[in-house]
């Protein structure tokens, strides 16, 4: 239906029906107006999966969905650093949709991993906002290419449980723009989500469902979102101020409540009435773009789906240690130690929760390999040490050519609703491995978790694998990998540190009562490690493979270009191993003279590839690759400089550089006055002309001899008094001019550096 069109419907609609419009019928449906034959249509939780309820319906799972397909968790499909593959994924969701009668799906979140410790962390990509916005985007991409919506989500800066629907998270300008912001940007600008889910929380104080500057000003007026904006359920505090900053829908319904509220408003002149016909508006567009073009023939193949989870699972575990132990060899006496190995966790608990109708197990998926065997080991639901497990799994291990043991995070440790209050594993699982570790040389460590753990015995064991929270088909894909039917081409999107207290976050993270102070500001992740040169566990990008990759031959279209001008990067990739394979190639850039706090890089690309003798892959750098948030102008800005364009295999492992100057096409707007200092006027070609005969009159510029061995010339160096010139507000002159200078010359100087500008 046009929008014409939509607007002559919404002509003939009572105040009344108009401001019913703006909240659901019900948990999951929006509301109908029959009178006029405006349908309704259902919206589901995501987003790795379809848990569409019935008719009673819940937020938080208490009530069974339907039985269908769970994929990877978004802590492991960001590992694949794979944009077709997730895409992929999402063309299967939105058909799973298209059978079920769903026309939006309430996903990707794209919360960047402030902490290890966020309980949802297991839903979210990444602590990178690049990757997180580059995953989110081939993920709707997908799903909206069978006409059905997508609720990117939790706009904004959402990054942790505990009390998420009373915090407000204090963040400053640049920060907001450089990671929490830009993990959203990228998805909404270029793949255009029906909806966006604003979150539960404030932003600098002002709750995110009424933040008129994120809701209205940066995400439609920047980025040019044409959809609708819906609430988290529950996340409505005033329903008036919130529609007004651009909140279209509210979620669950309020029994008619808030529809009142607005009728009031409008009628007592508190809003416009257009303000509601405009979000009636947004809501009808999607609503019949989704109705006109219903798939009725599509089918929800199950078995289908679910091969294509073990597909995109292979792509999700990261191979972190192997000292020559992995593949496993299908002939050798193997046990297999751990509950997860027979009842693998492969999901995060809360909203997301799949009701899955089939779950393969490492054990299911080598049912007719009768040489791997099974010892339990221990329990997941509490963390006791059950001494006869251990001694049953030790004794197996003994046996045993290897062990493979199971182990992560149980539900009761990471879930929504919740923080961790530990980066630590169970002590339990960590005893048995350890135990296992002393008998069995060959000891493999297979974990479950979607963030970040310690590891206590990671010297103790040959081979980890991380296999995050993979879908249903976790156990089929991890004995894939385990036993080399597939290479492994995971690369983790967060870095795993030594221990909780190296987070940058970690002083800081929950916050006091209701206020959550982000200090660590733009250094999230590597960012932080990279820049403090700390030891970690294993780096951002980080991942092993059964082959090996060379990289050569790095060139750029061009050595000198301005901020509005691009270039282009190609690097040559050798699988040099004997194993088919694929590899994650990062690019990242480094400000060589930036006068600005900074990163020392940054990823501005990637790209996965399965070279052959050679593959030649190619990248464009713009201005964004350059840049930093400038609050001066409240842009982008490129500094004029050197920047190092650096190809790596890890945040760790950079094969290969090329330097570039970019020239900024930028004049920065300055204000001088009395406290600008000496250096920063003398920074400026045409202001420095103002004060050279200035200085010369000042006492800390006297010239002195090279034979002065006065006391007066120990005391004070000819290196001191520069460095005083330089860091001295020009109203110094004053004091150090020898009367040279007075206050009308000072400011008349100032004046005329003011006018220049």
């Amino acid at each position: 239906m046009t929008i014409e069109k939509i607007r002559e419907l919404i002509s003939q609609m009572t105040l009344e029906e108009k401001a019913s419009l703006c909240s659901g019928a019900d948990f999951w449906h929006t509301k109908a107006v029959e009178r006029l034959g405006i349908p309704a249509v259902m919206v589901s939780d995501g987003p790795h999966g379809l848990r569409k309820q019935a008719d009673e319906g819940d937020h938080l799972g208490i009530n069974d969905s339907i039985k269908a397909v769970c994929f990877p968790a978004g802590c492991g499909t960001a590992a694949s650093f794979n944009r077709e593959l997730i895409q992929e994924m999402g063309e299967t969701l939105g058909n799973e949709c298209q059978a079920e009668g769903v026309s939006v799906i309430l996903g990707p979140a794209v919360n960047i991993k402030r902490s290890p410790l966020c309980g949802r962390n297991f839903e979210y990509y990444s602590e990178d906002p690049y990757v997180a916005t580059e995953m989110a985007g081939a993920l709707i991409k997908g799903v909206q290419s069978k006409n059905v919506g997508t609720s990117i989500k939790h706009f904004l800066a959402n990054n942790q449980e505990t009390r998420r629907m009373s915090s407000s998270s204090e963040v400053d300008e640049r920060t907001l723009r450089e990671i929490y912001l830009a993990a959203f940007e990228g998805a909404v600008t270029k793949q255009k989500p029906w909806t966006v889910m604003c979150s539960y929380n404030k932003i600098n104080g002002v709750y995110a469902a009424e933040n008129e500057t994120y809701l209205t000003k940066v995400l439609r007026n920047e980025w040019g979102f044409d959809g609708y904006v819906m609430s988290d359920w529950g996340a409505v505090n005033a329903r008036v101020r919130d529609l007004a900053a651009g909140l279209d829908l509210e979620m669950p319904s309020s029994a008619g409540i808030n529809d009142r509220l607005i009728v009031e408003a409008v009628k007592n002149k508190t809003i416009k009435e257009s303000i509601v016909d405009r979000a009636c508006e947004r809501i009808l567009d999607k609503v019949y773009r989704y109705k006109e073009n219903r798939d009725t023939k599509a089918v929800f193949d199950r078995e289908n789906d679910h091969e294509k989870a073990r597909k995109i699972a292979q792509e999700t575990i990261v191979l972190l240690k192997n000292e020559n132990i992995l593949p496993l060899d299908e002939k050798d006496n193997i046990v297999f130690i751990g509950k997860y190995a027979k009842e693998p966790r492969y999901q995060g608990g809360g909203s997301s929760h799949i009701n899955s109708f089939k779950i393969t197990s490492a054990c299911d998926a080598v049912a007719d390999m009768p040489n791997v065997t099974f010892a339990q080991g221990f329990f997941d639901y509490k963390d006791e040490l059950d001494e006869k497990l251990i001694e049953e799994a030790v004794a197996a291990a003994k046996k045993a050519k290897a062990a493979v043991i199971f182990a992560g995070l149980p539900d009761a440790f990471e879930s929504e609703g919740f923080d961790r209050s530990h980066m630590r594993m169970p002590d339990c699982q960590n005893e048995l491995i350890k135990r296992v570790a002393i008998v069995q040389p060959n000891t493999v460590v297979v974990l479950h978790n979607g963030s970040p753990v310690e590891m206590p015995w990671v010297n103790d064991v040959k081979g980890i694998v991380e296999a995050y929270l993979s879908g249903q088909a976790v156990g089929g894909a991890c004995v894939d990998i385990l036993f080399g039917k597939v290479n492994p081409s995971a690369k983790l999107p967060e870095t795993f540190p030594l221990k909780l207290e190296d987070n940058p976050s970690y002083l800081f993270y929950i916050g006091e009562k209701d206020k959550v102070e982000y200090r660590e500001g733009v250094f999230v992740g590597y960012r932080y490690y990279d820049k403090k040169k700390m030891d970690v566990l294993f780096p951002f990008g980080y991942g092993l493979s059964y082959t090996t990759f060379t990289y050569s031959n790095l060139t750029i279209s061009k050595k000198n270009i301005t901020d509005k001008e691009t270039v282009k990067v190609t690097v040559d990739v050798i699988n040099a191993g004997s194993m088919a394979g694929k590899e994650v190639v990062q690019l990242y850039v480094s400000d060589l003279e930036s006068t600005v706090i900074r990163p020392v890089k940054e990823l501005r690309e990637f790209a996965k590839v399965q070279p052959g003798e050679t593959k030649t892959v190619v990248f464009e750098l713009g201005k964004r690759a350059f840049a930093y948030w400038n609050t001066r102008i409240h842009d982008w800005h490129v500094e004029t400089g050197d920047f190092r364009i650096m190809i790596g295999k890890s945040s760790r492992d950079i094969v290969c550089t090329k330097d570039i100057r970019v020239e900024s096409t930028v004049k920065l707007p300055f204000v001088y006055t009395l406290d600008s200092t000496i250096g920063d006027i003398m920074e400026d070609p045409k202001a420095k002309q103002y004060i050279n005969e200035l200085m010369k009159g000042s006492v800390l510029f006297s010239a002195r001899s090279e034979e002065d061995n006065s006391a007066a010339s120990k005391a004070i160096s000819q290196e001191m008094m520069m460095a005083m010139m330089k860091f001295m507000p020009i109203r110094g002159m004053i004091s150090f001019g020898n009367g040279s200078v007075s206050m009308e010359d000072l400011l008349k100087i100032v004046d005329e550096l003011n006018k220049q500008e």
